[in-house]
């Protein structure tokens, strides 16, 4: 973290890009299963018939290290402060976290910009 002076729009952007990283990794599965069935061989008319698959684009190694130093802030800061960041991370809206917390949209959003100034101040000492 060396000479970066962090503030609380960097550690919100830091958790924003975690969160898209967690939503990047692939499906955890049941170990054990498997599927011995040999591929099919499809004509070209077949594929072209098919409904196409979303790419799918993983993660780099450098984002899955953000995001394992993004889990170890976490635990500066109370539960509710987490699951506040969190929504705001997954860009939930005001409203509904408001709604949740059963305080106004200034009231949250203060709580908000304190949890991210408590992780930079921690970051930055």
């Amino acid at each position: 973290m060396g000479d970066h002076i962090w503030t609380a729009d960097d550690v919100a952007d830091h958790f924003e890009e975690a969160f898209r990283t967690l939503r990047k990794l692939p499906p955890v599965k049941a170990k054990g299963y498997f599927n011995a069935w040999p591929d099919f061989v499809r004509s070209k008319k077949e594929i072209a018939a098919m409904e196409p698959e979303p790419m799918r684009v993983w993660p780099s190694a450098l984002a899955i290290t953000r995001l394992e130093q993004t889990f170890d802030w976490v635990l500066w800061i109370d539960e509710a402060e987490r699951k506040l960041i969190w929504s705001r991370a997954a860009r939930v809206p005001w409203k509904q976290i408001s709604g949740e917390l059963g305080v106004d949209r200034t009231t949250a959003w203060r709580r908000w910009q304190l949890a991210l100034t408590k992780i930079a101040a921690r970051l930055n000492a």
